[in-house]
């Protein structure tokens, strides 16, 4: 475990290159660059994870409601979906910024407000090619509860859509902080994120390179890391399906 903390200014440390006894270098108030990365991490994964649950969950819900339902849930779905994706998402994650004071719970909840369509419609998608077969049809002849064939044999066909949406969505959440938090709209000090982190280093980016480096690194290696992740599962997923 490292010990140094992340919080500790030191007027004598200020903007060092990385070294032995700051493996990663310091910022221009002597703080530690590797503890404000680990903690860092801390929020940045909670607010990735946090929001791709939400959202991955929300668009589960609703796509496979709209394909098993149809009608006119599904035009409901249509037009709510539409009206999401009429704006720009991270445009309209700045919108939503401007009229709060950010934390990570609220960028849990606003990342994920606009981060569930993409999941949604490709639920919809399978969710219509499962209604259309036979079984579900005499099951729903034989009244069989909603419910029951929705968690009994849709969720298991569905699952591992949900499982690669929810793992892009880690990376796609993460760097939708990052950004708001470069910009200065996400988390406030003391908090700290990966963005912010990023963002303090930018006006001494000349002279201290390793400032914004190493958590821009970390950015680029854990969504990089998620994305082939998510890629890997995609490729499975494929596979099984044609073997059935």
């Amino acid at each position: 475990m490292y010990s140094v903390d992340a919080y500790t200014l030191d007027i004598n440390s200020i903007l060092l290159e990385p070294s032995i006894t700051h493996i990663l270098g310091t910022d221009r108030l002597g703080r530690d660059i590797l503890a404000r990365l680990i903690e860092g991490g801390k929020i940045s994964l909670i607010i990735g994870v946090g929001s791709a649950l939400i959202a991955s969950l929300v668009g589960l819900f609703l796509g496979s409601l709209a394909g098993y339902l149809r009608g006119g849930v599904d035009k409901t779905f249509i037009v709510l979906v539409d009206l999401f994706l009429t704006f720009p998402t991270f445009f309209l994650l700045l919108a939503l910024v401007s009229y709060v004071n950010a934390s990570a719970w609220v960028l849990i909840v606003i990342i994920s407000i606009t981060g569930w369509m993409t999941t949604a419609r490709l639920i919809r998608s399978e969710s219509f090619k499962i209604t259309s077969q036979p079984y579900i049809k005499i099951l729903n002849i034989a009244k069989v509860s909603k419910f029951k064939i929705l968690f009994k044999y849709y969720a298991p066909i569905l699952a591992p859509i949900y499982f690669v949406s929810f793992t892009f969505g880690v990376g796609g959440a993460i760097l939708a902080e990052s950004g708001l938090s470069f910009l200065g709209l996400g988390i406030v000090a003391p908090q700290m994120s990966w963005g912010t982190i990023l963002s303090g280093g930018k006006e001494v980016i000349e002279i201290a390179w390793w400032v914004s480096f190493f958590p821009g690194f970390m950015i680029f290696l854990v969504t990089f890391s998620l994305i082939n992740i998510s890629n890997y599962l995609q490729q499975l997923t494929n596979q099984k399906q044609i073997q059935n």
